[in-house]
C-alpha cells in the first residue's frame, strides 16, 4: 500500500490494484506543483470527498470527466451531481459502506460544515463527512475536517483503524495538540500521517506537538509527492 500526499488535506492511496484520490485539490495549492498536477493524479479509479469546501472540492469535477471515474461521498451532493453534471457517482451516507471493486469504505462522522461557491451565493453541499478505508488488511481512518468528538469513541472500538490521517492545522480543525489527545484517547493507530497544515501561515507548520503527544506510534509527517509504503 503506498499513501501519497499531495499537499494540504488530498492523498492519493495505492491498494488492491485501485488508485484512490482522497479531496483532490490542484488549481491553487501552493504545495503541489503545477507541472506535477497529471502525476499525481495519473491512474485514479476512484475520487472520495468529505465535503464540498473549495481546498476539498476545486478539482473533483473536472477531474471526475478528464478521467472518466465515479466520485464517492454524501448522497445529497452526488445526487446534485449526478443530475446536474452527469457525473458517475456512487452516493450514500453515514453509517453506509460501499464496495469500490474490492476496498470497502465506510462513512463516518466528523464536525464540520459543507457548503461551496455558486452564483447565487453559498450553497450546502450535504453533510460533512470522515472515513473508514478497509484494504489489505489494514483500516485507514481518513478524518476529513473536524473536531475531536466524541463519535470517535466508537468509531475507534468499532472500526480498530491501524492508520489515521487525521487533521490537524488548527484554526479550520483540530490542531495537533488536539489530534494527539484524540487518537490516543480514542484510537490505537500504529501510524499517525497529519494534514490539513502547512499550507497557509494561519495554520499549524510542523507535526511536532503531535508526535510528542504519540509515544509508540509512528508519527509520520508526509512530503508532497513523496510516497509513504505501509
Amino acid at each position: 500500500m503506498k499513501i501519497t500526499w499531495l499537499g494540504h488535506a488530498s492523498f492519493r492511496i495505492e491498494s488492491a490494484g485501485k488508485i484512490l484520490l482522497i479531496d483532490p485539490w490542484l488549481s491553487g495549492n501552493p504545495m503541489l506543483p503545477e507541472d506535477r498536477h497529471d502525476a499525481a493524479v495519473a491512474g485514479a479509479t476512484h475520487i472520495l470527498l468529505t465535503h464540498a469546501h473549495f481546498d476539498h472540492v476545486a478539482d473533483v469535477l473536472p477531474l471526475a470527466k478528464a478521467l472518466g471515474v465515479p466520485v464517492v461521498g454524501q448522497y445529497d451532493l452526488m445526487g446534485y451531481w449526478s443530475e446536474a453534471e452527469g457525473l458517475d457517482t456512487v452516493g450514500f451516507n453515514k453509517g453506509g459502506t460501499v464496495d469500490l471493486d474490492g476496498i470497502k469504505v465506510s462513512m463516518v462522522n466528523a464536525v464540520h460544515s459543507s457548503t461551496f461557491a455558486t452564483p447565487e451565493g453559498l450553497r450546502t453541499g450535504g453533510t460533512e463527512c470522515g472515513f473508514m478505508i478497509e484494504t489489505e488488511g489494514k483500516v485507514i481512518y481518513v478524518s476529513g475536517d473536524t473536531d475531536v468528538m466524541a463519535d470517535m469513541e466508537w468509531m475507534g472500538d468499532y472500526y480498530k483503524p491501524d492508520i489515521g490521517i487525521l487533521c490537524a492545522g488548527g484554526h479550520f480543525t483540530m490542531d495537533m495538540a488536539k489530534a494527539a489527545y484524540a487518537a490516543k484517547r480514542y484510537f490505537d493507530f500504529r501510524t499517525v500521517i497529519p494534514c490539513h497544515y502547512r499550507t497557509f501561515p494561519i495554520l499549524e507548520q510542523s507535526a511536532q506537538a503531535l508526535a510528542d503527544g504519540l509515544p509508540g506510534v509512528d508519527v509520520i509527517e508526509p512530503q508532497v509527492l513523496d510516497p509513504i509504503e505501509l
